[in-house]
């Protein structure tokens, strides 16, 4: 299937009842997260959880209580203070929830990289509308699949990449378009981000025991049997090349958005990546600088676009100003007449040189504004239009992020066939384009 002709369609089985009712798969910091955001709207319910820990002690990164039994004790004092009788069902297996709890309109889909695909797609297939954190897939099978499938179903859908919705990128891509800076032919996106757990060269070798309340088998999903060890979760997953996908898979989705959307990239036909220091075959990078290649189409002409993680970054351009300090992430473009700079997700851009800034007019705006992130899925399950980030298009941004690891993991050069999805004269790409062997009972059909 290829991403380049996706259009995004009006939800096809809009929610017909005034209040969306929504269930979450994931009850970690991430999940959570969504949900409070949920919560603002006045026409959204919670109504039921799942995860397969019942609950654990995050003092890694979240700071609290997560799992499914502390959320569902947070959600149910949330509601008693309006609806005293409030009283939110959990699950170990969603599958299990979804055909239990007939009222679910749509799910949130927050667990960790290796089970959004299959989560979601399940989802899709029972009439869910889906909002899946980023990024959207593990593997470029999968998140074709996904886009395949949500146009398929005709349901609602939305990556949770925030910045999307925000006035800043919006104000970015207007600039671009109006020719603020001339012609684009070179990008950059970086963030401070690297592999989680620092000290680990090796995976532990250790099998601690799986702690109680942890339903290991269903975390695993559609992986092989893995043994437990706290060095995957919480959060710390994202260092395994069989859960997560690293920096890159992390963030690319964020702070490429603005790159993508602005120079309306589809996919490169070259992609080169290096990883900073020793690679491992099983775990991802402590930083990463990959490098795209993509042709003039239209009246585009062909650019590099340029990613770092873990506190790589760009050289300085000469025309940067001394006043100005480097922002720890961003993303910024090249052009004839000088730099658009995007410090952050959705912050308002600015111009470099200084006398570019003073003398440039940005245009009126020309993309609407939007009511939310969360607000705009939320619209689209009852019929409206589709939100900013629906799998159409994140499935064209995450692919970028998913090619930059494919180059990473294979140390190679990748000439990218988008049509038929394969890395030309590279067979051993073939295994991580379509991902790691399937469980039984977990395929995605």
């Amino acid at each position: 299937m290829s991403l380049r002709r996706s259009i995004p369609r009006r939800t096809t089985c809009p929610v017909k009842h005034d209040t969306v009712n929504v269930a979450l798969v994931g009850a970690g910091g991430m999940g959570e997260g969504v949900i409070k955001k949920l919560l603002e709207l006045p026409d959204v319910r919670i109504v039921a959880i799942a995860d397969p820990i019942a609950s654990y002690e995050d003092d890694f990164f979240y700071k609290r209580p997560l799992g499914r039994l502390p959320v569902i004790e947070r959600l149910e004092q949330h509601y008693h203070a309006t609806e005293p009788g409030y009283s939110c069902p959990g699950y170990e297996d969603f599958r299990e929830m979804l055909d239990r709890e007939p009222s679910i309109d749509a799910i949130v889909c927050a667990t960790p990289d290796h089970l959004h695909a299959y989560v979601s797609i399940y989802a899709m297939r029972k009439g869910k509308h889906v909002y899946c954190e980023k990024p959207l897939a593990h593997n470029i099978r999968e998140v074709r699949e996904m886009a395949r499938v949500a146009a398929e179903t005709g349901v609602a859908t939305q990556m949770g990449n925030i910045g999307h919705a925000r006035d800043g990128m919006r104000e970015a891509v207007e600039w671009i378009k109006d020719g603020a800076i001339g012609p684009v032919r070179e990008a950059h996106a970086w963030v401070g981000s690297g592999r989680w757990s620092k000290w680990m060269v090796n995976p532990p070798e250790d099998t601690p025991p799986v702690p109680e309340g942890c339903n290991w088998d269903l975390w695993l999903g559609p992986r092989p049997s893995h043994p437990y060890h706290p060095t995957l979760t919480p959060v710390r997953w994202r260092d395994y090349w069989s859960f997560g996908l690293g920096s890159i898979g992390d963030f690319v989705c964020h702070d490429m958005d603005v790159i993508c959307w602005a120079l309306d990239l589809h996919s490169p036909h070259i992609v080169e990546a290096f990883a900073a220091g020793k690679p491992h075959p099983d775990l991802t990078p402590y930083g990463s600088i990959c490098h795209y290649w993509f042709k003039s189409r239209s009246r585009r002409p062909a650019v590099k676009v340029c990613w770092y993680d873990g506190g790589l970054r760009p050289p300085t351009p000469d025309n940067w100003p001394d006043d100005v300090e480097w922002p720890k992430r961003g993303s910024m473009f090249v052009g004839e007449k000088g730099l658009l700079v995007c410090p952050g997700l959705g912050v308002t851009p600015f111009l470099v040189p200084t006398k570019l800034a003073k003398t440039y007019t940005p245009p009126a705006p020309s993309i609407p504004r939007s009511p939310g992130h969360h607000r705009e899925w939320i619209d689209a399950c009852k019929g409206g239009k589709p939100g900013g980030t629906e799998f159409g298009y994140s499935a064209r941004l995450t692919e970028l992020a998913l090619l930059g690891v494919l180059a990473l993991r294979t140390g190679k050069r990748i000439t990218w066939d988008a049509k038929n999805m394969r890395a030309v004269d590279c067979p051993e790409a073939d295994a991580i384009i379509n991902g790691e062997p399937y469980r039984k009972g977990w395929e995605l059909i």
